[in-house]
């Protein structure tokens, strides 16, 4: 047996430890043993001064997810073999290699969202192919991306459990410290066209890719290439279930990079101090009934449309459903008791299924498909009548599978009771020869009992001696002379006899084929299921695009949302909107609703002044994710709203270190304004919040100034929203006709202040500051000593705190400004 492990061993690369099976036990040797041991918290053994401990076969899970998240993988060797049929060592194979990206344990997965292992592949020019794949629904697609920062935007946006890049390539790019340790190098001929050209056709059957919609993608091609090879090859993964793969173009969607996902908290909230993730657009928004309905929502979400004709498509269903409530309530309770449709069907496919519910949960399903197309309106031409007329009930199967699964299956084949009676007549007598068999036991003991008048006389049951005779100590005299001794305990005498021995072997023959036979019909029922796998994968996708449009319609009824107008035209107005997150954490007061206004011409950029804590921030972010929304196809809180198509949000607000890429807060600061400045087109909308803050006050206003100029002046301008509370940056609208200024209005009462969260034109030329100190319960001493040190700064002629001659403000301002304005 060891001579055996150490051949499949070596065949392994030192970062795999190996689950060696032996018998109800995964064992590991060696090196493996050691390592496992300290990470699992386990007892490390000898045996003939090898190392060695091991995990319960039926618990395997939770340890395997301890090796992962330390950044192990794992080998699972398996028995191939019956013990009792094998003439020497049993044999044994690799059946799979668990990763980070390719752990399918149900509860180690998040129905909430995908677990993607990723790909990556790269040419000469820097341009660069991402192909990821879903093992747990099967959901594969493939595009051809231009910049690290669209990477980088993927990795936020899909959260990869794993990477695989060529190994010529690793240091072209710099990972997020968040993914840096998941990366798995390969050969680049692995990546080459032609050997990925081969692995994928060898997956999907075809002769060519050109079917596939692969032709103008090479980079994705050898992305998706090597992914197939390293889990089909690698791995020793089964992606029967994989039937098609997709390919997405960027200039498909609105683009939102890893900055601007961030910074409006679509999915997770920035700081850990956070409440909860509760305070994020996705859990505001999702009201979705079905698991694969919540992980389509994430991906409009964080990959909104940016074709009219289509947002308008979703929009019509949406609004449809909207005024139709009994259809939609029926909609929703129709797919309230479908499950993880996705997953379900994957695990049946690949054999994993070891549990016989999956299947219940299957036919539960395909009970609800026929009652979900009925309610399709043909009345009504739109894209949820569409979906609801593709669903394909399956009657055939839902019959199969009700006729062979009992309705209290248990969670192991291995455990028997699945199939039901009456359903296979062979399983049927194998079944009645082992009830009546332990009738006969039963009547066996109580014979033999009474016989022998020993009243504790037990039959019993192991693995080792099959059926035997138990006889406590107190009874030993009175055992016949015919019984055979067959173990001594210390409490009683464990004995055989021909008659128990010859009906017993009858009996577990009967118990052991009465399994094997169910477990080859219900693999039988899973090759019809894996049959009709395509259309059931296709049934669940359609069902998922409903559930999301059935949400955004409960959302726009519950929380009084109305549908934008989605138009053509380069300009942005929203009538009394509102924060879609911010108004439902509000409850002592209610949330202040404000306009937005903007055009390329007359208003391209507004210049939002005011105090800090007087509610900016939230402005530009509401409107910035009120244009989000209604790209993703749905209603908005607002009154009414005309949003012509964007084809990008910037955002850049708050800052923060980024050590890990070793930058400072400030280079932070500028490397996402230089992106903005770079990429930014008239199409876009750029969110500024407080430009400059991170460096010296005169440096500050100068490069708010000077980049706010640029945007106004440039000739693409992008539709702008600048927060600032640099007061002086107001005067910019006196030299450019684009930009007008508005202001968070505050009421004064002596020295304190109202925040109104009122916006409104005009600019302010006040900062507040200590007012707001004050507010934050900064001790009196200091608010004090502040008024004073201010009087001192406002006053030219006065000392400085320091002794110092103070200067004045106009050096602030370049000398070409100043001329300019004469603002001073």
């Amino acid at each position: 047996m060891m001579a055996q492990y150490r051949a499949i061993r070596s065949s392994l690369p030192d970062e795999v430890i190996l689950f060696f099976r032996l018998g109800d036990f995964y064992e590991m040797f060696f090196e493996d043993a050691i390592q496992a041991a300290s990470i699992l918290d386990i007892t490390l053994t000898k045996r003939h001064e090898v190392p060695m401990c091991g995990v319960p076969y039926h618990a395997s899970a939770a340890y395997l997810e301890k090796l992962i998240k330390a950044g192990r993988k794992v080998a699972i060797c398996e028995q191939t073999e019956e013990a009792t049929q094998s003439k020497g060592v049993v044999k044994r194979e690799i059946k799979q290699i668990i990763t980070p990206g390719t752990i399918l344990d149900e509860m180690q997965l998040s129905q909430a969202q995908h677990h993607f292992i990723a790909s990556l592949w790269s040419n000469e020019k820097g341009r660069w192919g991402w192909a990821q794949l879903d093992l747990s629904t099967g959901e594969f697609w493939a595009e051809e991306i231009n910049s690290q920062e669209e990477i980088y935007a993927h990795i936020v946006r899909y959260q990869p459990q794993e990477i695989l890049i060529a190994k010529s390539q690793h240091e072209r790019i710099s990972l997020p410290e968040s993914v840096r340790n998941q990366t798995t190098q390969l050969d680049a001929w692995i990546f080459h066209h032609n050997q990925a050209t081969d692995s994928l056709k060898k997956q999907f059957k075809v002769l060519s890719l050109d079917g596939l919609g692969l032709m103008d993608a090479p980079l994705g091609v050898g992305a998706a290439g090597a992914l197939i090879y390293y889990l089909k090859q690698r791995l020793h993964r089964d992606l029967s279930h994989v039937h098609a793969i997709s390919v997405r173009k960027t200039e498909d969607y609105l683009i939102l990079d890893e900055t601007t996902i961030t910074n409006l908290e679509l999915v997770k909230v920035m700081h850990s101090h956070a409440a909860s993730q509760e305070t994020t657009l996705l859990a505001t928004l999702d009201s979705t009934q079905t698991p694969m309905g919540g992980r389509l929502l994430r991906e409009w979400m964080l990959r909104p449309l940016n074709r009219r004709d289509q947002i308008i498509e979703r929009q019509e269903s949406v609004a449809y459903l909207h005024e139709s409530h009994m259809r939609l309530t029926t909609l929703r309770d129709l797919l309230k008791p479908i499950g993880d449709m996705h997953r379900i069907i994957s695990r049946i496919t690949t054999s994993r299924a070891t549990n016989p519910r999956d299947m219940l949960a299957l036919k539960h399903i395909l009970m609800q498909l026929p009652k979900l197309k009925a309610t399709q309106d043909a009345s009504h031409d739109n894209l949820l009548n569409t979906l609801l007329a593709e669903i394909e009930p399956l009657p055939d199967l839902l019959t199969e599978i009700d006729q062979a699964v009992a309705d209290e299956s248990p969670t192991h084949l291995r455990d028997g009771g699945v199939i039901k009676a009456g359903y296979d007549s062979e399983l049927d007598e194998l079944r009645h020869l082992s009830l009546h068999g332990k009738e006969w036991l039963a009547n066996f003991q109580a014979e033999e009992a009474l016989k022998h008048d020993i009243k504790n006389l037990k039959i019993r049951y192991n693995r080792v001696f099959g059926y035997y005779i138990e006889v406590s100590k107190s009874q030993l005299d009175r055992v016949p002379s015919h019984y055979i001794r067959k173990q001594t305990l210390a409490q009683a005498e464990r004995y055989v006899v021909p008659e128990l021995t010859e009906k017993a072997e009858q009996i577990q023959s009967a118990e052991d084929k009465a399994i094997l036979r169910e477990t080859h019909l219900f693999e039988q029922l899973q090759h019809k299921v894996d049959a009709l796998s395509q259309v059931i994968f296709h049934n669940a996708s359609l069902l998922a695009q409903i559930d999301v449009l059935s949400a955004l319609a409960e959302r726009a009824l519950t929380l009084q949302y109305t549908q934008p107008e989605i138009i053509d035209d380069n300009s942005l107005t929203i009538s009394q909107g509102r924060h879609p997150v911010i108004e439902q954490l509000l409850v002592a007061e209610r949330f202040v609703a404000n306009d937005c206004m903007l055009d390329i011409n007359e208003q391209q950029l507004i210049m939002l002044t005011g105090p800090n804590m007087a509610g900016k921030s939230t402005y530009i972010r509401q409107v910035a994710l009120l244009v989000l929304m209604a790209h993703m196809g749905s209603f908005i809180p607002a009154d009414h709203a005309r949003i012509g198509v964007r084809d990008r949000i910037f955002t850049r607000v708050g800052a923060s270190d980024d050590l890990a890429r070793g930058r400072s807060t400030f280079m932070v600061e500028m490397q996402e304004t230089a992106q903005i400045l770079h990429a930014a087109t008239s199409k876009s909308l750029v969110i500024l919040d407080e430009i400059g803050r991170g460096t010296s006050t005169y440096d500050g206003v100068s490069i708010a100034w000077s980049v706010a100029e640029y945007l106004t002046s440039r000739e693409e301008k992008p539709l702008t929203l600048f927060a600032t509370h640099y007061h002086e940056l107001a005067r910019l609208a006196e030299a450019h006709t684009g930009v007008k200024n508005y202001c968070v209005k505050v009421e004064e009462h002596g020295n304190e202040i109202t925040f109104l969260r009122i916006i409104a034109p005009g600019a302010t030329d006040k900062s507040y500051g200590i007012q707001v100190a004050r507010l934050a319960g900064v001790p009196t001493a200091v608010i004090q000593r502040a008024e004073t040190i201010l009087q001192q700064l406002e006053n030219p002629v006065d000392d400085l705190p320091t002794s110092k001659k103070s200067h004045r403000k106009s050096s602030i301002l370049p000398d070409s400004t100043k001329n300019q304005l004469d603002l001073w």
